[in-house]
């Protein structure tokens, strides 16, 4: 049985939590442009980590293989058994005007909670959670939001997360910039 430890994510884990975001949007039948969401992700995580806007931890198996192992009687050693990044998650701190959720002036939205499915339903999610809670409560964040999946709704509700009444509208705008050809592609407006 695999043993499980929570750690800040940082840039050296960017392909892990690239890998997770794709994952997490097939999973739920959303990904339609697979490439290019992950070099978009993987840039905008090269801005956003260093600058304390995205915050991202990573769960690691303890006695997951790194590569493969040599076969058996082969005169090659057999490759370590090295920490596996399997589940991770992040939050954005964004600057919110004090109001009825919270008066602190920040909150948090966290996305990008994503366990490998081999390592599914062993209380991973709930571990993740837990250090972004704790990581929150000791920098004075007091409100976070989500979006949760039909997968991952229940361990939301069991940890404290509730829907709330929410005005929210959306549009997809056709960005000026240099990325105008990938929003078109997405079907931006």
């Amino acid at each position: 049985m695999a043993t499980y430890q929570v750690r800040p994510a940082t840039l050296d884990d960017v392909d892990s939590l690239v890998d997770q975001r794709v994952g997490m949007f097939t999973d739920m039948g959303q990904m339609t442009h697979p490439e290019a969401t992950a070099a978009a992700f993987r840039e905008w995580l090269a801005d956003t980590m260093p600058a304390g806007v995205y915050r991202a931890w990573v769960v690691e198996a303890g006695d997951e293989p790194r590569g493969q192992d040599a076969p058996s009687g082969a005169t090659e050693r057999p490759r370590p058994r090295c920490p596996a990044v399997v589940a991770g998650g992040g939050i954005t701190i964004l600057p919110w005007p004090p109001g009825p959720q919270s008066l602190t002036g920040r909150i948090a939205f966290v996305y990008n909670v994503y366990t490998a499915p081999a390592h599914r339903n062993r209380g991973i999610g709930r571990l993740l959670m837990g250090a972004i809670h704790t990581w929150c409560r000791e920098h004075g964040i007091d409100c976070l939001r989500l979006n949760a999946s039909a997968a991952g709704e229940h361990l939301y509700t069991s940890i404290g997360y509730r829907e709330v009444a929410s005005p929210t509208l959306e549009i997809m705008l056709k960005p000026r910039h240099a990325r105008a050809g990938l929003a078109k592609r997405r079907g931006f407006r």
